[in-house]
């Protein structure tokens, strides 16, 4: 029976890391069903869910001991799939943007919280504005809403939480 792995790697970028783990997976048989990888600041950033054989997960694990060896952070964690946990649940796309500065992240995600709203994914960047320089930044996810929870009532005082903030804050239907 086929296992559900989280994978996850942290370490110093460099070229052609992502060709080597990726090889790893599918020498093992494995296949990558998502996926998510950045660089941030110097540093390399990946989170892979994988599907590996159940016979195939010791050795996969072993696999990675020489990245380990080279100084990268790796974990294999195995997963069920939750896939029902969210039945009925309405995904909707969150876009904010302007000025940068301390708290959004938190004020926003803390918002969701309380309101037993899930994130799903979520990217977040700082990026200096063309003419001026000043850092602008961009929030962009998809969250899954409890059925119950009225839209007017959760997205309406996301939004004043924005205005609060000083940021636009968009909300639509995720496609």
């Amino acid at each position: 029976m086929p296992k559900n792995i989280v994978l996850t790697l942290t370490g110093r970028d460099k070229i052609g890391l992502v060709d080597r783990i990726t090889e790893m997976v599918h020498k093992r048989g494995g296949n990558v069903e998502s996926s998510r990888m950045a660089r941030l600041g110097g540093e390399f950033a990946m989170l892979m869910l994988v599907k590996v054989a159940d016979d195939a997960f010791a050795n996969l694990d072993k696999d990675f001991q020489s990245l380990r060896g080279d100084g990268y952070q790796v974990n294999l964690t195995e997963t069920e799939d939750d896939s029902k946990k969210y039945a009925g649940w309405l995904p909707y796309a969150i876009e904010v943007s302007g000025a940068d500065h301390e708290g959004i992240i938190h004020e926003i995600s803390h918002h969701l919280a309380m309101q037993g709203i899930n994130i799903e994914n979520m990217d977040t960047s700082s990026t200096p504005a063309p003419m001026s320089g000043t850092p602008l930044f961009m929030m962009k996810g998809v969250v899954l809403v409890p059925p119950k929870l009225n839209f007017h009532v959760w997205s309406d005082s996301l939004e004043e939480i924005g205005d609060r903030l000083n940021v636009t804050v968009e909300v639509e239907v995720a496609k």
